[in-house]
């Protein structure tokens, strides 16, 4: 689902492992239905008091609703969430059984991505270059031979 980029902000979803992402994902889970705050602090194993906090949290930055005293998900945040798992799934999919996925250090095997920082023009891939003008002209690496 498209956003509004210029007013989109990463920071609206709240941290993994806090109260505020459990509320959230529960109820994107039980999209059609609407909770109380005691339902969902019994149902999430929850401090009574923190999630009444939580919700209105949550409300101020658009991700849940409520009518009376009955909380859901917000319809949008919904179907970001949807996208998400879906996107998810598909990168899961993709990359399944790569080997990757059975191995603790993985990352062991990956180039420092970091390690010339000098500039110099031998590495691969396509450089951006900052000119006085503060305009900015893309140069292919392949093509150091020619006019950029």
């Amino acid at each position: 689902m498209p956003v509004d980029f210029e007013s989109y902000r990463p920071s609206d979803l709240p941290d993994e492992d806090t109260n505020g992402r459990r509320i959230l994902e529960f109820l994107a889970r039980n999209p059609e239905l609407g909770f109380r705050p005691s339902e969902l602090a019994e149902e999430l194993d929850i401090p009574r008091g923190s999630v009444g906090t939580t919700l209105r949290r949550l409300e101020q930055r658009g991700l849940v609703r409520h009518k009376g005293e009955y909380w859901a998900i917000n319809a949008e945040a919904y179907d970001a969430h949807t996208a998400a798992q879906i996107g998810l799934r598909a990168v899961a999919d993709a990359f399944a059984g790569d080997g990757y996925d059975r191995t603790d250090d993985w990352d062991a095997d990956l180039p420092d991505l970091d390690a010339d920082e000098s500039g110099d023009e031998s590495t691969d891939g396509c450089c951006i270059d900052a000119e006085p003008s503060s305009s900015r002209r893309i140069r292919s690496a392949t093509r150091r031979d020619g006019p950029t």
